[in-house]
């Protein structure tokens, strides 16, 4: 992908081991902001460790961007470990949860053959509307998203993505 400034725009995941503790998102989002650098898409967790939350962040920029991404994070006090995993072996999946319209009983069982495909659940029936929950990865959210805009998304929202490595890829 190519920016406007013909830069290469590259996509990157990066997770985040962070401490747990108050205004550490706050001043991980203002880094970005204070740089002019958007993210994509962010999630935040406690881990295993109940002292420790880990982030993942998608972000897009050029090589000298990232790189400066990387840099900035590394000097946040409260930021204990930086892994980018784009390169990497990683697991990756994103949530989404959207209210479809449906006018009637064939709009209704279209949308949920075209959930069933996906294995996405049906979360809440309603009068005029199926509220769907799909999980996967990115493209496979995306995908249903553009197979169900015919019909009229009322509402939607998106986890973001969550990632991290495989066993054997591990880093120490």
């Amino acid at each position: 992908m190519t920016e406007n400034n013909g830069k290469e725009q590259k996509a990157c995941t990066i997770v985040i081991a962070v401490e747990n503790k108050s205004g550490v998102l706050a001043r991980i989002s203002g880094l970005f902001s204070a740089r002019g650098y958007n993210i994509d898409s962010l999630s935040v967790s406690i881990t295993e460790d109940p002292s420790i939350s880990r982030m993942t962040l998608t972000v897009r920029g050029d090589e000298k961007i990232l790189e400066q991404i990387y840099k900035q994070l590394n000097k946040l006090v409260d930021v204990i470990k930086v892994y980018d995993l784009t390169e990497g072996d990683y697991i990756d999946r994103e949530l989404a949860l959207m209210k479809v319209k449906t006018t009637n009983a064939a709009v209704r069982q279209d949308i949920m053959q075209i959930a069933s495909i996906f294995r996405a659940k049906v979360v809440d029936i309603g009068k005029q509307s199926l509220t769907l929950e799909v999980a996967g990865k990115t493209s496979k959210v995306n995908a249903i998203i553009e197979m169900l805009k015919s019909y009229g998304i009322k509402e939607m929202i998106r986890t973001g993505k969550i990632a991290m490595t495989r066993e054997f890829n591990q880093r120490k």
